[in-house]
């Protein structure tokens, strides 16, 4: 699964010449923690954030509050390619303690990404998600060839026929489904009836 299969499309977005107190209006209706700042052809220039808000409103004895968000946003801000895999997207986000991270495709923002976006994803139950699974699968071949297995996010498919080529689209069809964070598909094994994990096809 990729940042864009979670993302939130066409994010609120402010400029930099957008008044602070709009800025701060649209946080507080919204629930945000933080905005991206965006020109008017959607390249990212900066972000701004609660802290940054709070901030300007308490400014120190020599600092004036700004009139823009130009005037209190981050210029350095962390984003991430629409085709990032969450499993490396979380731990960028863990890692560096980020509430949300904006989303770039061909260098334009299209999406953010919250806490909030992993949590429903995560939500979902593993019945529900081997069942959305499945039937992204039977439209690949008959249902009746695959068997589907998810655990904690982890989809493993048995293909009961032997083609390589198919199973590798399998893998993708399954990552794009919400709430799988890793997909395996795996040959029949015929002699034991069993997936054959000497010839199984995945992707980290």
């Amino acid at each position: 699964m990729k940042a864009r299969d979670i993302m939130t499309a066409s994010p609120i977005a402010v400029t930099p010449r957008t008044p602070v107190t709009t800025a701060g209006e649209l946080l507080f209706q919204h629930g945000f923690t933080a905005l991206p700042v965006a020109d008017d052809d959607r390249n990212l220039v900066g972000i701004v954030t609660e802290a940054d808000f709070i901030a300007d409103r308490f400014p120190g004895e020599m600092k004036r509050a700004g009139r823009t968000v130009q005037d209190v946003m981050t210029h350095s801000v962390r984003s991430v390619d629409a085709d990032i895999n969450i499993a490396q997207l979380a731990r960028i986000m863990l890692d560096q303690r980020l509430r949300s991270i904006p989303v770039l495709e061909e260098g334009k923002l299209v999406g953010v990404v919250t806490r909030r976006d992993f949590l429903r994803v995560l939500a979902r139950p593993d019945q529900l998600v081997a069942a959305d699974v499945l039937q992204r699968l039977s439209s690949f071949g008959s249902a009746g060839r695959w068997a589907v297995d998810v655990r904690d996010g982890e989809a493993t498919i048995i293909d009961r026929l032997d083609i390589e080529r198919d199973r590798q689209v399998a893998t993708v069809l399954a990552e794009g489904v919400p709430g799988v964070i890793r997909a395996r598909c795996y040959a029949w094994d015929v002699e034991h009836g069993r997936g054959g994990a000497a010839r199984d096809v995945g992707r980290t």
